[in-house]
């Protein structure tokens, strides 16, 4: 059906009225085209948003006003071009359809990447269950991050990142090396290797740590690491024993030897006392000693000295004439009379014990002189 068939279906207004009122049907007409073609843009670009994006990205596109919460920036898009406009947070106004907003987080966060499988260098297959990587995102860098990596940029440096170091530090390490021996090992190496990649190519993100969990491993094989542990522990309990048993006899030893040492000393004590009691009476003997010789020596010294004087005495009473007196006194009082034809060998005469005395007298005097 073409225009002209339609006008002339059309039922034709009167002459006078179409001429009254002409110029208010034609703005009419043009208003309800404009506010249709509106209303199907609309619907179109609904239907569009809906099918591809999420609902908290068609209420970022419509809003006019809009909120950035604590510990975001804002970052606007404008027909799929990155701003550099970056926003703080609090309150914001942008066009509706025009400019897309999206928050972008600036402090700690922790990305969670679950269920790594991964082959040691013997082939055994293994599998983490869970990595957590705590990362922050420097405000200075959010535009040129975004910029190269988008919004998920942590899908590319943290997600597939550890996938890959994870794989590259299994295949060159035995089970026994992952599950065990370097295990604790691996969240420093994951940490340094993540670090160093951004450092290089996104600069902007930061490491903050790595927690890996303990691998999930076949069970035959947990069960051997089982008994492998069961033994070790039992090892280390016996090399425990032994040291408790070791520490023991030491502090017996160590007691002994105290206890010798106290009465070693009791004993020193006890002889040092014995000695100086000793020392203290033979001191108290000489002290005795020195007194009696001094008392001895005293009546030595006086005996002597009495003798002394009367020995001098002697020389002055012992003369010729006392002696000779002295003698015919012991004479006297010893005379005996003999009789018979014989008499007693012994004859004294007094001729003799005059002579005698005279000598005597005579070696006196000479002594005398000779002293003198």
């Amino acid at each position: 059906m073409d225009s002209n068939q339609l006008r002339a279906e059309t039922p034709q207004p009167p002459q006078g009225g179409r001429g009254r009122g002409g110029g208010g049907s034609g703005f009419s007409a043009i208003l309800t085209v404009f506010l249709s073609f509106i209303a199907i843009f609309v619907m179109v670009l609904s239907n569009y948003m809906m099918m591809n994006q999420s609902p908290s990205t068609i209420r970022n596109g419509l809003s006019i006003l809009h909120q950035v919460p604590e510990g975001h920036v804002g970052v606007y898009w404008r027909g799929g071009a990155l701003q550099k406009t970056i926003t703080d947070p609090g309150f914001h106004l942008k066009l509706p359809f025009i400019t897309h907003y999206e928050p972008v987080q600036v402090t700690l966060q922790t990305d969670q990447v679950r269920d790594i499988p991964c082959g040691t260098k013997g082939g055994v297959m293994i599998n983490f269950e869970k990595i957590e990587v705590v990362h922050r995102l420097h405000k200075d860098h959010v535009h040129d991050t975004l910029l190269n990596y988008g919004v998920q940029y942590d899908n590319t440096w943290i997600y597939d990142k550890i996938h890959h170091e994870i794989n590259q530090f299994c295949s060159s390490h035995s089970l026994q090396q992952v599950y065990i021996d370097v295990f604790d090992q691996i969240d420093e190496k994951m940490k340094d290797a993540l670090q160093g990649d951004c450092t290089r190519y996104a600069p902007g993100i930061e490491i903050m740590s790595v927690r890996v969990t303990k691998p999930t491993i076949p069970e035959s094989i947990r069960r051997n690491f089982e008994q492998m542990e069961e033994e070790r522990t039992k090892v280390l309990i016996a090399i425990e024993k032994q040291r408790v048993v070791e520490k023991e006899a030491e502090t017996n030893k160590k007691m002994a030897i105290s206890e010798a040492e106290k009465v070693a000393n009791v004993s020193k004590i006890l002889m040092e006392q014995k000695l100086m009691e000793k020392d203290s009476v033979r001191k108290q003997q000489e002290i005795e000693n020195q007194i009696y010789m001094a008392q001895e020596k005293s009546v030595t010294d006086a005996d002597f000295y009495r003798l002394l004087k009367e020995a001098e005495a002697n020389k002055l009473k012992l003369t010729p004439q006392f002696l000779e007196l002295k003698f015919i006194e012991a004479i006297a009082d010893n005379t005996k009379i003999f009789f018979g034809e014989k008499i007693p060998n012994m004859f004294l005469d007094q001729r003799l014990l005059g002579n005698f005395l005279q000598q005597l007298s005579k070696n006196v005097s000479e002594e005398e002189k000779s002293t003198a």
